[in-house]
């Protein structure tokens, strides 16, 4: 049985698709960046923060930081060389 995702602290962050300039979007393909990728690359590679502190700030131990982090570099790596769009996890949408 797959264990339940642990709730985390993450950034908010603006914008849903981030694509190449001149390729219509039904003609890419897309690469899904979660929101616990995205943010341990903004506290890794954009405040230049340890991986320790990162770790500590989104709740999480510093193992699944550091694999939060590789995916997203796998992810961005392929998604640059194999010009693909980004899409960003957004939050669904409550009816209440």
């Amino acid at each position: 049985m797959v264990q339940r995702r642990k709730e985390r602290r993450c950034i908010d962050f603006k914008g849903e698709v981030f694509k190449p300039i001149g390729i219509p979007m039904v003609d890419l393909e897309t690469v899904e960046l979660t929101k616990e990728e995205f943010t341990a690359m903004y506290y890794s590679d954009y405040l230049q923060l340890k991986q320790t502190k990162a770790a500590k700030k989104m709740e999480i131990s510093q193992a699944s930081f550091s694999r939060e982090l590789s995916l997203a570099h796998k992810k961005l790596s392929d998604a640059l060389i194999n010009t693909k769009a980004i899409q960003f996890e957004i939050e669904p949408i409550s009816d209440s």
